[in-house]
């Protein structure tokens, strides 16, 4: 018996299935009211779900004016989730992140270091734009987003539980734009792209934005119910041919396997971080959809919000004009 189905077997079925319609039914109450403010990204509105009920973060991309930002605020009003936003500038600061030591001088004349906390001390951080910034400034978070605290002075703070960073993007061929390192983007659970509206969503959009009043959303969750549901996703079962499709993509993914083909064409592939994202997801996606286990769908859906951002195309490969979304696509149908 593997270590997978030891975990699972000490599960109460009985006890997880009535949390499961609980959650299901919460889930399905969050999605209408996100919905009734965010028109035409269901996809966008689906995945920015997934990430935070598997417990990671989340990194939208697109061109400016797509509600990138207003997804972000509508989510933490809906989930009960306290916010705060980053505008991501070329001279922020790491300590305009994380916060810093401040000297306080006591009436009797005596001094002590006080450390005043930054925007990252909250349940869901929106890094707008978070391109923006130089590379130091965005490495700031690298600590915050994997082990929940940080370190400033030597000393440890710990972040409010749940803590989860939604950051935007704009495309990098955009003007004043870094890179995001490999290693930062490793931390993001998905990848969200966000794209245009389809016509009648647009259509919609245009009398309910332009009007006299706004849609407001409504709080239908807290951080103790998203805690709820976080332990279920960990608890849910996952099939064993399930946990096979996540690992033949992943380990296909990556160069040296085998695959002479792949290997010309990609640089560096996805560690084990992407099979733990992708484990997580399948299964978060599954309970938003109403499901008590994921399926191989699940897999094929998220594989490329999983893996795009923790691969990288060889030269050889960018000049016949391949691109990330082309090899994942053909590793999909190896699927099953």
């Amino acid at each position: 018996m593997t270590a997978l189905s030891q975990s699972q077997v000490t599960v109460d079925p009985e006890k997880v299935l009535a949390e499961t319609e609980s959650a299901i039914s919460r889930i399905t109450s969050a999605k209408e009211a996100v919905g009734k403010v965010i028109y035409g990204q269901e996809t966008v509105v689906e995945r920015a779900l997934i990430t935070v009920l598997a417990g990671g973060h989340g990194l939208l991309i697109g061109v400016p004016g797509l509600a990138k930002t207003k997804l972000v605020e509508t989510l933490g009003a809906v989930l009960g989730l306290s916010e705060a936003r980053i505008q991501f500038t070329p001279d922020l600061m790491p300590s305009d992140i994380l916060g810093s030591e401040v000297m306080d001088v006591a009436t009797d004349g005596s001094r002590a270091f006080r450390f005043v906390r930054g925007p990252v001390f909250t349940q869901l951080l929106m890094a707008d734009e978070i391109n923006r910034a130089s590379p130091r400034t965005q490495s700031a978070l690298l600590q915050a987003m994997q082990e929940h605290h940080v370190t400033v002075a030597g000393e440890r703070h710990d972040l409010p539980a749940p803590f989860h960073v939604l950051a935007t993007q704009n495309p990098l061929e955009q003007e004043g734009t870094y890179p995001l390192p490999e290693a930062q983007l490793d931390r993001f659970l998905l990848q969200i792209d966000v794209h245009y509206p389809g016509r009648d969503s647009e259509r919609r959009m245009l009398f309910e934005t332009t009007g006299v009043t706004d849609a407001k959303p409504e709080t239908v969750l807290d951080a103790a119910g998203i805690q709820a549901i976080q332990r279920l996703v960990r608890s849910m079962p996952v099939g064993e041919s399930v946990v096979e499709a996540i690992l033949n993509l992943v380990r296909a993914a990556r160069p040296g396997g085998g695959n002479a083909k792949l290997d010309e064409m990609v640089a560096w592939g996805p560690g084990p971080r992407a099979s733990q994202a992708l484990m997580l997801a399948v299964r978060a996606r599954a309970l938003t959809d109403g499901r008590f286990a994921p399926s191989l769908d699940d897999v094929a859906e998220l594989a490329e919000p999983v893996l795009k951002h923790r691969m990288a195309l060889s030269f050889a490969a960018r000049a016949d004009g391949m691109t990330i979304n082309d090899v994942i696509a053909d590793l999909k149908t190896k699927i099953g």
